[in-house]
């Protein structure tokens, strides 16, 4: 009746810890991928707002303050704001103007920052091709910026 016990079930001690320390990095590589989107992510948007808020001044005819606020240095040597106001008038920009933008590209580099944002400008009657190249390491500043009339 009470015939011999079963054997005892087998430890499977390094199972148990394999399949832990396996669990441990599928959960620690999901949360470096989620953190890693949400970095470019949030320097993809912080890029689109900036184009965005130079372009908007812009189009107010704001250029002094666009040219002050936006451009790098090394950009104001090449082109005196005369120049650029100038430049910007002859656009004829006005308040039916709305950017969209088809490339937001952002990089980091040795701790500096880049975004390269293009686009067209589409107003009545009118296209005008944008792009613009923000670089920094704290603050971004655009370093080239092409605005062209579309035939």
């Amino acid at each position: 009746m009470y015939g011999t016990p079963p054997p005892p079930a087998r430890k499977r001690k390094w199972l148990g810890i394999v399949l832990g320390i396996l669990g441990g990095v599928v959960i620690l590589a999901i949360v470096g991928v989620a953190i890693l989107m949400n970095l470019v992510g949030n320097a993809s948007n912080k890029a689109r707002t900036l184009a965005d808020d130079f372009t908007n001044l812009l189009i107010r005819g704001e250029t002094h303050h666009a040219y002050d606020q936006y451009l790098d240095a090394s950009l104001m040597e090449q082109l005196s704001r005369d120049q650029f106001t100038s430049g910007v008038e002859s656009l004829e920009l006005d308040d039916t103007c709305r950017p969209s933008y088809s490339t937001v590209d952002v990089s980091s580099r040795n701790g500096t920052n880049a975004a390269d944002v293009a686009g067209k400008l589409d107003c009545s009657g009118k296209s005008i091709e944008l792009a613009y190249r923000f670089e920094g390491t704290d603050e971004l500043k655009i370093v080239t910026l092409r605005l062209l009339p579309q035939n």
